[in-house]
């Protein structure tokens, strides 16, 4: 399952947009036996990453509304979620979260790849940015990927 669902769950369970990061980590270790404390912070990380969380003196704020999002009943996420998605992930899900279809992102990016001669990670910024979908920061991950 998405990161977002497994972060929003600890927002929900609490009623709250902001959290202490301790709570954060207990909601998702203690009180629902998910990860281990050390994943849970892990996957604060993550979240952070993707845009979905700011740290605050201390708490953890969502950036996103946890009531809009949809929780499955006897929701629980695998390990999959602890790992970082790649640029190309984090550029097709912005797609599809800003209401391109995915089919249509990937043959979209591939033409530009194949035409461009140039990587998948960059024609998928330039498709994003040609849809008028904000992916700086994966962006900057792809670009620092290149350099490696």
């Amino acid at each position: 399952m998405s990161l977002d669902v497994t972060v929003a769950v600890p927002f929900r369970q609490h009623g709250s947009t902001r959290l202490g990061e301790g709570e954060f980590v207990v909601a998702l270790s203690l009180d629902r036996d998910w990860f281990s404390p050390d994943q849970a912070k892990r996957l604060i990380d993550l979240a952070a990453g993707r845009g979905l969380v700011e740290r605050d003196d201390g708490e953890v704020v969502a950036t996103f509304d946890p009531a809009e999002v949809q929780i499955p009943e006897e929701f629980e996420p695998d390990a999959s979620v602890l790992r970082e998605q790649s640029a190309f992930e984090q550029i097709l899900d912005a797609c599809v979260a800003a209401g391109v279809e995915k089919q249509a992102a990937v043959a979209g990016i591939n033409e530009r790849q194949s035409r461009l001669g140039i990587t998948a990670e960059a024609a998928a910024v330039l498709f994003a940015r040609a849809n008028d979908v904000n992916v700086d920061d994966a962006a900057e991950k792809a670009t620092r990927s290149l350099a490696e």
